[in-house]
């Protein structure tokens, strides 16, 4: 088999499209292949996880893989089954539960998508101790990053995480996965051109740390992915196999980076916000749903801005302390206020700002151009899936959805297009998704 960038990064071989030193990631193993049938104890053994070993699962994954893989690695360890209850939560209380049960373990086995790896990596962060992954489902990019997305005392973080000994994909089980979650899967992809146009608006106007290695990574498998989108829900293994391989290099990119920049920029914001403040009672989404929704709206208020030959003429940042706190409460209010104000334009800002943003934004504008994705490609692709494109597919149209691309800048000291358009009053007509 040929050697790519997957395997160059375990190797710590890859080389540093930035110019720097070879680059690697702090994982074992990645595994991909049509089946692991057979095959599930020597991955764990290869990763040297060895004792107790809990395997952490759900209903619906112990399903799909659970049992499978806690019959298998029996022969590696002693196996400590922690059976999570239907549709568990990333939250703080969760974390605090599955920290409990798994103390006097020596090592996790999730097996599962999001939330499951979600969980994991971060009780095995706190408990320092190592996990490895089975993934169930195509579903987001999280597999390999190191950072896990925590819902704490109902604000969404991303908190530091353990990064996993090794990755293990089945693409037959990926393959059988419910097809809203091979849809999130695509959805989750889809936001590479918008993350990487709000990091390149930053690194131009505020000097943020950039990095191109994140998106090189991507260049040889997001083109084909893009490409056949129907191959996806007709259970094509090749086409399963190219998502797959999408989701996890996303994922390595996140690692390299040290933080979830080149993956999670203002579309993720506005899928955070929903997930904040989306009545009890709302109908469940996935996470990738909502990004391809919010990707879209992303997409058309970058070109709407950079299509401009003009840069847009910024004011001081129209959103206060006082605004806040009456939109999310005292508590909530309170830490988005702390996000924003770092990155509010204040009376005595707006003319230097203003300044080197027209000394910058041809510069902005060819960069961002070459790494858009246009927003109805974007919206063709997933329609072409069958994936949500619309708010009233997430359950979030109306004035929940206006209310999050209005306000989801405020929850993140991360500056992206959403800030521009806020402080130039363009907001307000991005406040759906295109039609």
């Amino acid at each position: 088999m040929t050697q790519d960038n997957i395997q160059l990064l375990i190797d710590k071989r890859y080389p540093d499209p930035d110019g720097g030193e070879l680059l690697g990631v702090p994982i074992q193993r990645i595994v991909i292949e049509e089946s692991l049938a057979g095959h599930e104890a020597d991955l764990v053994r290869d990763t040297d996880l060895t004792g107790t070993l809990a395997v952490v699962s759900d209903p619906r994954t112990r399903e799909a893989m659970g049992d499978r893989i806690a019959r298998a690695v029996a022969s590696v360890g002693t196996v400590m089954p922690v059976r999570l209850g239907d549709r568990p939560h990333a939250d703080g209380e969760t974390v605090d539960i599955l920290e409990t049960q798994t103390r006097h373990c020596d090592a996790l086995i999730a097996v599962g998508s999001g939330t499951i790896n979600d969980l994991c990596k971060y009780a095995a962060a706190r408990l320092n101790k190592p996990y490895v992954v089975f993934a169930t489902a195509p579903s987001m990019n999280g597999y390999t990053s190191a950072n896990a997305a925590i819902t704490v005392e109902g604000h969404k973080k991303s908190f530091p995480a353990t990064t996993p000994a090794g990755v293990f994909i089945d693409l037959s089980v990926f393959a059988a996965a419910p097809p809203r979650m091979i849809q999130a899967g695509l959805g989750d992809s889809s936001c590479r051109s918008t993350a990487q146009i709000d990091w390149l608006l930053s690194h131009h106007l505020l000097d943020t740390p950039y990095r191109g290695a994140p998106f090189v990574l991507l260049a040889d498998d997001e083109p084909g992915l893009l490409e056949e989108p129907s191959a996806l829900m007709r259970g094509d293994l090749a086409a399963m196999r190219r998502l797959a391989r999408t989701l996890i290099l996303s994922g390595l990119g996140m690692t390299l980076c040290g933080g979830s920049q080149p993956a999670s920029q203002g579309e993720h914001l506005i899928s955070h916000y929903i997930d904040m403040v989306a009545p009890a009672d709302r109908r469940e989404t996935l996470h990738g749903e909502q990004v391809a929704v919010t990707t879209l709206t992303m997409a058309r208020l970058q070109e709407s801005l950079l299509t401009s030959r003009e840069p847009p003429e910024l004011g001081p940042t129209p959103v206060t302390r006082k605004d806040i706190i009456a939109h999310f409460g005292p508590e909530v209010g309170e830490a988005c206020w702390q996000e924003l104000e770092q990155k509010s334009l204040t009376p005595d800002d707006v003319e230097p700002f203003n300044q080197r943003l027209a000394g910058k934004w041809n510069d902005i504008v060819a960069d961002c151009e070459s790494a858009a994705v246009g927003w109805r490609r974007l919206q063709a692709v997933l329609a072409a899936a069958g994936a949500p494109t619309q708010p009233a597919a997430i359950a979030a149209d109306g004035d929940l959805y206006a209310n999050a691309v209005r306000h989801a800048r405020e929850l993140r000291n991360r500056y992206t297009f959403l800030d521009l358009a806020g402080d130039a009053g363009e907001l307000a007509r991005h406040a759906s998704a295109p039609s």
